[in-house]
Parts: structure tokens; sequence; C-alpha cells
């Protein structure tokens, strides 16, 4: 998710690729910031069976893994040192796991879930092993039809899935002063899309960091490098699970 205005920036050392830039709308970071902090205290009584654990298999063939995280900001690194990215922390991660992987940063800031399809075939290319997929925090944040952001994921899956290609999908919740019927509508989408599709589901990617000052940025929305630490170490165990379910490849 980004956030300035409706979007996120990418830092340097990600995606080469002209970036759109909009404004900062002050009161917008003040309702996510209090958006983010309600669900922290959810999260604290949250059943923990979507987020289950499982050890990984080693990597196919003994090969290296290329996988590519496919997101907004939040996966890029807004205003982090590429190392201290998601991509590049999750890789570091299942390193020490003793698993070969290789995760590329194709992540854009102000990326809505239709940006993520339209740049998919070039941001995801051959060989890749597996997409980790981050999109939709915008939308929400601009308010799209909850309808338009579901096809614009529907289609990145069903493309990923013609080309073979396994799909995690790590979800994200509408800010609630959007009003209950668009929350309801908008954090449905990765649910059903996960069981459709029968994909891996990380039901929200600011597990463990959602409210919490010392893990974010002054914006209160992008984690610093110790909040991008604690959402890897967060999602780790589905990205292991996710890796254990990728075919190996010849």
């Amino acid at each position: 998710m980004i956030l300035t205005s409706h979007a996120i920036t990418v830092p340097a050392g990600t995606l080469q690729r002209p970036l759109r830039r909009y404004g900062r709308a002050s009161a917008l970071v003040q309702s996510l910031g209090a958006f983010f902090a309600l669900i922290a205290l959810c999260l604290t009584t949250a059943a923990p069976t979507a987020l289950a654990r499982s050890a990984a298999a080693p990597a196919p063939g003994g090969k290296t893994l290329r996988l590519v995280a496919l997101g907004d900001s939040l996966s890029a690194g807004y205003n982090l040192p590429g190392s201290a990215a998601f991509p590049a922390v999750l890789e570091q991660a299942l390193r020490k796991k003793g698993l070969s992987v290789e995760i590329v940063n194709a992540g854009v800031s102000g990326d809505t879930t239709q940006g993520g399809l339209e740049r998919l075939d070039w941001s995801v290319p051959e060989g890749t092993d597996g997409v980790i997929l981050e999109l939709g925090a915008n939308d929400a944040l601009r308010g799209i039809d909850p309808a338009q952001t579901r096809q614009a994921l529907e289609a990145m899956i069903q493309r990923l899935q013609e080309r073979r290609i396994p799909v995690l999908l790590a979800g994200m919740y509408a800010p609630r002063n959007l009003g209950t019927d668009y929350a309801q509508r908008f954090d449905a989408i990765y649910p059903e899309l996960a069981k459709k599709y029968g994909l891996v589901l990380y039901p929200f990617f600011l597990e463990g960091i959602a409210g919490d000052r010392a893990l974010n940025q002054a914006d209160g929305l992008h984690p610093t490098a110790e909040g991008v630490k604690a959402i890897v170490r967060a999602i780790l165990p589905t990205v292991e699970r996710f890796i254990a379910t990728l075919p190996a490849r010849s």
C-alpha cells in the first residue's frame, strides 16, 4: 500500500520505471492511522487458523527458486534502502532456513490492482517459480469499487495460472471510514479468491505492525526497517508453506 495521497512511492533500487506522483492528503493519513490501530486491536483476538504454520520442503531439484513480489510501496520499500525492503528481507530469512531462493522486488509505488494487471507480463518474467501478490491497498484508498478490484486480481491470478505460476495471495483490509458495506465487500475479496483458485492465503499483509508507531514511519502507514522485519517474521511460515507446494521445474 502506498501512501502518498492515493499511492505509494518506489525507493531507489527497485524497478526502473517512470512512477506516478501524488499529493499528500493529511486527512486520509489520519483516518488510515486510526484504521490500522483498530485492525491491530482486532488481530490480538483473531484466530490464527489462516496463518498455518508448516515447514517448507527443500527447493525442487536443489535449484534456486525464483519468486516475484508483485505489489505496491509496501513491497517496494518506501523510504528504505533496497536491502531493507520486504523482498530482500524475506529472501534473507528464507536463506537462513536453508532454502535457496531469489525474490525479485516488483513493487511499484501507487499501483492499484489494475496497474498491476497492466504490467503483469513484464513484471513476472518466464522462469518465475511463484508470485507473492500484494496489491489492493491503493484501490481501497481511492474508494475503487471492490468489484473492479476483484476483477483485476482475478484476471492476474488466471493469467498466472495459465502460465503455471503459483500465487501466494497477500490480503488487505479496507479503511473502515469507507463504511461497513464497502469494508465487507473489499475484505471478502482475498479469502474468496484464494478459495476459488486454491491459493495459499496470507490474510493481512500488515499483520504484526498495524497501529504500532514504533514499527511505522512518521506517516503511520509505511513500515520502518524494523517494521519490515516484523512483517517478514509474521508471513514467513506462510511463505514456507507456499514454497513447499511449488512444483519442480525441469
